[in-house]
């Protein structure tokens, strides 16, 4: 299995792909284990932007966070892995997933469209353990553990993490992304964070329904959630209130945590990353 550290850079596709590759080689520089590419609903069966962090970078792990079912070609897909893996061995995950059934159209029997994009990966020679699921439910979670390296899951907190650790078994890998707001002013922090959470993720019925199973009410996902949801799905404050916060899914049974930050306009996700560098990276 590829080995991720214990904490990675997830980066948001709002950035520009230039930028991005920018940021993966300082996220490598400060010692992050793996740079999370996030793709939304883009075509990148190729792996384009995947092969140009991985020329730009030395020895980080790069992660696609994810590469959607419905958008992309498996066939394809399993051959652009094959001539990467042979060139830069080792250093390639492949995170795959449906995406939001609000988003995407012709959206019908996702479990069964997941079940057969593994079924051409698997008859094009795709190791098992190069690829991650998005997996938030019990079912998708099982199917992770049965066919893939394990689960890469978005928008959760620890006590997901416990839940789907139990799920998954003492094996698989469980790397779960996290969104932060390095400011210690919690008005701010929470005003960003509640921007980011309530359009779209909570008119997104699988996080709604996730976050449901998890300890939260219909309160809480109401309107624009609740300052107690926003405050636990975008951890906030000095680093080393974050940090304890992250760790909080390690101690839930993670093996790693891909960290978003989210910034102020223009500012792009390094300063956050810079500073909880200093106080995760050991």
């Amino acid at each position: 299995m590829i080995t991720l550290g214990r904490y990675g850079a997830w980066l948001n596709p709002v950035y520009d792909d230039p930028s991005r590759i920018g940021y993966a080689v300082e996220a490598e520089a400060l010692g992050y284990g793996a740079v999370w590419l996030g793709l939304g609903q883009r075509d990148e069966s190729d792996l384009r932007l995947v092969e140009q962090v991985l020329a730009a970078t030395r020895h980080v792990v790069v992660a696609t966070a994810i590469v959607n079912m419905w958008t992309n070609d498996p066939t394809t897909l399993a051959e652009s892995y094959s001539r990467l893996e042979a060139r830069y061995p080792d250093r390639l995950l492949l995170g795959i997933g449906l995406g939001h059934p609000e988003s995407i159209t012709g959206y019908r029997s996702p479990y069964q469209r997941m079940e057969s994009f593994l079924d051409v990966l698997d008859a094009e020679g795709l190791p098992s353990d190069r690829r991650v699921l998005a997996a938030l439910g019990p079912r998708t979670l099982c199917l992770a553990a049965d066919r893939a390296a394990g689960s890469h899951p978005y928008l959760t907190v620890p006590t997901h993490t416990r839940a789907a650790r139990r799920l998954l078994g003492p094996g698989p890998l469980l790397a779960p992304e996290h969104t932060v707001v390095v400011d210690t002013d919690p008005a701010e922090a929470r005003r960003r964070g509640r921007d980011f959470v309530s359009d779209p993720y909570l008119r997104r019925s699988n996080y709604v329904n996730n976050l449901l199973r998890h300890g939260y009410d219909k309160i809480d996902v109401a309107g624009d959630g609740s300052d107690r949801l926003i405050d636990d799905l975008v951890l906030h404050g000095t680093a080393e209130t974050i940090a304890v916060g992250l760790a909080g899914h390690l101690d839930a049974g993670a093996d790693h945590v891909a960290i978003q930050v989210l910034s102020r306009p223009g500012e792009g996700p390094m300063l956050g990353l810079r500073t909880l560098a200093s106080r995760l990276i050991l």
